[in-house]
């Protein structure tokens, strides 16, 4: 009885192991043509189970708004460059009836991973009326992306928290991000590891607009060894404006190949905001011809070697869970 009772058992089992694996794989394929599990990216990214999975996506221009609400999902393009898969949509706040709304992928669960893909919103390329037209909007917590391209124009990256939440934290190590207007924008808790900052051609490029609210709030954003670079017609480049009083942006080791405005940050709008008081900007060992420290906007900060180990990307991004990318 007793062995009958163990075969029973390890057949129902074995029975449950096989229907859990063949209901939910952890890892899905997609691709335009050919032998894949979906022909879609947002089929893929539904079928995953709640813990997420990877999906492997085939070389090919993927022309969907996607959304990701799930935990632990990771996008992994399978050509042999970034450029070779791209997630592209053209919406933007002036058609869709706000900002959040235009995204072409949008990211609200934790663990998130994309690696080797181009993420783009292309309504600038088909429209002369200017409006915020975001590509990644990216809310959730332990975000993890390593050469990815982000393509836009005004309003590219959102990094973000979601509300109610502790500040998400979120690590590019390796990515192209270029656009003009606030196009790195939010609240989050975000570091860039060598990654190339492109202004678009513009009349005004403003790098970031980060958003921290209250003096307690633990946000920012973090370069450290990137490179800032600029399309010739480019009129004025600054590190950024503080979208909201207490913006926090730090630019570690950067090389700053453009011709960068002197002062380097600049009001939300001149003459009426008033945030340098309370916002920290600050900036560390820059070279380039637009590494001017001396200029700078007298609110500024020049960091040391020392003070400048505050903002080392590992203890940057420390929580209680003692999270840290796998690239550190």
């Amino acid at each position: 009885m007793a062995h009958y009772s163990l075969v029973g058992r390890l057949a129902l089992a074995a029975t449950a192991l096989t229907a859990l694996i063949g209901a939910a794989p952890l890892r899905l394929t997609v691709a335009l043509g050919g032998k894949a599990d979906h022909r879609t990216l947002q089929a893929a990214i539904d079928a995953l189970p709640d813990t997420g999975g990877e999906i492997a996506i085939a070389p090919g221009t993927y022309r969907e708004k996607l959304s990701v609400p799930r935990n632990g999902v990771r996008l992994v393009g399978k050509g042999k460059r970034p450029q070779d898969v791209v997630l592209v949509y053209g919406d933007a706040s002036a058609t869709v009836g706000g900002t959040l709304k235009s995204s072409s992928v949008t990211v609200s669960g934790d663990d998130f991973l994309a690696r080797n893909l181009t993420i783009q919103n292309d309504y600038h390329l088909h429209s002369d009326k200017p409006s915020q037209a975001v590509a990644l909007a990216l809310m959730g917590d332990r975000a993890q992306l390593y050469k990815v391209r982000l393509l836009g124009a005004q309003d590219t990256l959102y990094a973000a928290s979601r509300k109610g939440r502790p500040p998400s934290r979120q690590y590019f190590r390796d990515c192209y991000i270029e656009g003009h207007v606030d196009f790195i924008f939010g609240d989050s808790k975000a570091v860039f590891d060598r990654c190339t900052i492109h202004g678009v051609a513009n009349a005004t490029v403003m790098i970031t607009a980060q958003s921290k609210n209250a003096h307690d709030q633990d946000s920012g954003y973090v370069f450290d060894r990137c490179t800032i670079t600029a399309d010739p017609k480019v009129g004025e480049l600054w590190f950024g404006r503080a979208w909201r009083p207490y913006a926090t942006v730090v630019f570690l080791r950067t090389r700053i190949d453009a011709d960068l405005q002197p002062k380097g940050w600049r009001e939300w709008t001149p003459g009426k905001t008033d945030t340098f008081k309370t916002a920290y900007y600050a900036e560390y060992a820059s070279t380039g011809r637009g590494a001017n420290p001396a200029a700078r906007e007298p609110s500024a900060h020049a960091l040391d070697a020392k003070t400048a180990e505050r903002w080392a990307p590992r203890r940057f991004l420390s929580g209680p869970d003692g999270w840290t990318p796998g690239r550190f």
